[in-house]
């Protein structure tokens, strides 16, 4: 009878598991598309493709990144966010679409409410640099010049809203400064004029960075992330010099349009995570300027709200300053 007993529920575990692994199945779909609110070549882009392709492999369906850009990520979040929740379309999303829904007017979605966080999938450090022609090799050195020179000092960024630019806005108002921005739309304006000193200072991925560092054309003076990077272990963190709030870590992740079925969302979830464990995909990352990290969807979900509420009074205590910019 023991034994009769033993094979019964081991008969009955083999077709439970059969079973749920069939319904686990089924739930995905034929297609899947990622939507990535920027162009090609951007951290966005990178770790979408790179979870992407695995994705594709893992679950034998055919999985499309398909880049929106435009509006500081507003476009393709909005359109990720008005898209059937049947698991069908994803977003690649980051802290900046907490960003810049709130700076932009008349933004037709909510990060928050529209969307569901599935998991992280990398996080990238922010390095504080200066033009050499500026004469600071600190930011104590920084601080003192643009305090003689309200106005005259100058910070740059890849656009309005992105977290370049909020990342200086934060070390204004944590530091009492005033350096004036002067947005780009995108990257390789900014960078072109940095490295040419018409630009004297702003944030810049720590990875980028140091190739300009190491050649003299740029002054590494801190990190914004919690820790020391690996990359730069000789340049301090902004909280390591006393300023405790200025933690400026850019992230990407994956959410998906809100009321997509929670079961569908905790499948990914796991599948992601086992993703971002493989050395290769980990590599790639990597040698785009992230650190691969994966999260439950309630962890990110915490930090999503933390990121909305922080960079919602920074935006707020700085809005008359840039209430031009907006027209």
């Amino acid at each position: 009878m023991k034994n009769l007993l033993s094979r019964f529920w081991m008969l009955w575990s083999a077709m439970a598991l059969a079973t749920t692994c069939a319904w686990g199945q089924s739930q995905v779909p034929s297609t899947i598309k990622i939507i990535t609110p920027f162009t090609v070549g951007t951290g966005y882009d990178t770790a979408a493709r790179a979870v992407g392709n695995r994705l594709a492999e893992k679950w034998g369906t055919s999985v499309i990144v398909q880049n929106m850009p435009g509006a500081s990520g507003n476009i393709g979040t909005d359109a990720a966010a008005k898209a059937a929740p049947d698991g069908a379309t994803l977003l690649m999303g980051g802290n900046t679409m907490l960003i810049s829904s709130q700076i932009y007017k008349n933004v037709p979605f909510h990060p928050l409410k529209d969307l569901a966080p599935v998991s992280l999938v990398a996080t990238g450090t922010l390095m504080l640099v200066a033009h050499p022609k500026l004469g600071v090799q600190n930011v104590a050195e920084l601080l003192r010049l643009a305090k003689s020179k309200p106005g005259q000092v100058n910070f740059g960024s890849p656009g309005l809203g992105t977290p370049h630019h909020m990342a200086m806005e934060l070390f204004n108002m944590e530091t009492q400064t005033n350096m004036l921005h002067v947005p780009y739309r995108g990257t390789s304006g900014y960078i072109q004029d940095l490295l040419g000193g018409e630009i004297m200072t702003g944030f810049l991925p720590v990875h980028v960075a140091q190739g300009f560092i190491r050649s003299g054309k740029l002054t590494a003076l801190a990190v914004g992330s919690p820790k020391r990077h690996p990359v730069a272990a000789d340049v301090p963190t902004l909280i390591e010099l006393g300023y405790k709030n200025i933690d400026v870590d850019l992230w990407y992740a994956f959410f998906v349009p809100a009321k997509t079925p929670a079961s569908y969302v905790a499948q990914l979830q796991a599948e992601i995570a086992a993703i971002l464990r493989e050395p290769g995909v980990r590599d790639v990352l990597n040698k785009g300027g992230m650190d691969a990290r994966s999260t439950t969807s309630e962890e990110l979900g915490e930090m999503a709200q933390k990121d909305y509420v922080r960079w919602g009074q920074v935006i707020r205590n700085r809005s008359e300053e840039h209430t031009s910019e907006l027209q």
